[in-house]
């Protein structure tokens, strides 16, 4: 029976980082390092804040005090997210759990139209961990945060007995601002609407699952994990009645549209001729007998787009790097009944009912 996590009374996360203490190395993480005390704040110092370099951080407070001028002047409404993140392995083509928590928290917070701008993380770590992945992973975040225009303004270490957590789990809180008058939410799909899917699906899923070598055959699949708030903003200016923006990750597409047509009480009607899937993806889909629609992604949107805007929003996708396989894969219809329901018209005429996944398909992946 796997043991309990170590307790931590301390409320020490990256504070206390300013005290002029002597740093000590160690190759891997030991369970003096949730203690609180001097090897707490070595780890901090020769780690976390060695990489996120955000003031901050460096005044060595266990909060961030932050002016309101600091959000945006004028009216206006914040957004924010909380996400867990675990995945198995830590490293995967494409990507690692450091930059899956940046930009799966990142894209939470845009996905309400809001301008990312703040991030917080919390990490549990096993005892016996490497200091060089941790060091990688916190590495692979800043980089990621970066890239996504957000500070890491605050966080938290624990480190857990060997054996009580896999290696390193990381939580994440963002904090964004919706500009005035922007309203973006899964109950605002409309009749009419075109339904956009920004690029191809299930590379992350895939992706994770070869790295595992469970596959059986190789694949130069990588994951598609990255900060879609750039995309997101050059999107908008397109196409400013954007009605529903999500990020389809576990469950996959399906589950999604699923979860949108619940919260706007409509039917969604799919073109399974439209669906973006990568030849190496259906393959491996195929061979595993699994569905494209259910597998998870961490660097695609879909977007609920006025028919009158749909060109232009479609257009100003694909002239983003991270959307240039971006298609119009159906559009919302009248609900029919009192059920709401996704539905597909097969290559061969028909329809069929797009459901909901039910269990889980793939473990560890997001």
């Amino acid at each position: 029976m796997a043991k309990p996590i170590q307790e931590d009374r301390s409320g020490v996360s990256f504070d206390n980082a300013s005290c002029p203490l002597p740093l000590r190395h160690h190759d891997q993480i030991v369970i003096g390092h949730g203690s609180g005390g001097r090897m707490t704040n070595d780890l901090i110092r020769q780690v976390f804040l060695a990489h996120f370099r955000d003031p901050q951080l460096l005044l060595g407070n266990d909060f961030a005090s932050l002016l309101p001028a600091q959000f945006r002047q004028g009216e206006g409404r914040l957004s924010v997210s909380t996400d867990a993140h675990i995945v198995k392995p830590l490293f995967f083509p494409g990507g690692d759990i450091g930059r899956l928590s940046v930009s799966g928290t990142v894209n939470d917070v845009a996905m309400a139209g809001a301008v990312p701008l703040y991030l917080t993380a919390s990490f549990i770590i096993e005892e016996g961990l490497p200091m060089q992945v941790l060091e990688k992973v916190v590495a692979s975040m800043t980089e990621t945060a970066a890239q996504a225009h957000v500070a890491i303004i605050a966080g938290d270490t624990k480190v857990a007995e060997k054996g009580s957590v896999d290696q390193l789990f990381i939580s994440t809180t963002g904090i964004g601002w919706i500009p005035e008058n922007r309203i973006i939410n899964g109950q605002s799909a409309q009749a009419g609407d075109a339904v956009i899917l920004s690029g191809t699906m299930g590379d992350h899923g895939i992706a994770v699952l070869a790295e595992r070598g469970e596959l059986g055959f190789s694949t130069t699949i990588a994951s598609d994990v990255a900060p879609l708030n750039d995309m997101i903003e050059t999107l908008l200016r397109a196409s400013p009645h954007t009605h529903v923006l999500r990020d389809p990750t576990r469950g996959g597409v399906a589950t999604t549209l699923n979860e949108i047509a619940q919260q706007s009480h409509i039917n969604i009607l799919l073109q399974e001729s439209a669906l973006p899937v990568k030849k190496q993806v259906q393959a491996a889909c195929e061979m595993l007998g699994f569905d494209p629609l259910y597998i998870a992604n961490e660097g695609k949107l879909l977007a609920f787009i006025p028919e009158t805007e749909s060109a232009a929003a479609l257009q100003s996708i694909r002239s983003h790097p991270l959307g240039r396989d971006a298609a119009i894969i159906g559009k919302v219809v009248p609900l029919e009944g009192e059920t709401p329901r996704v539905l597909m018209k097969t290559l061969i005429g028909g329809k069929r009912i797009i459901d909901t996944l039910s269990g889980e398909l793939l473990p560890r992946i997001c």
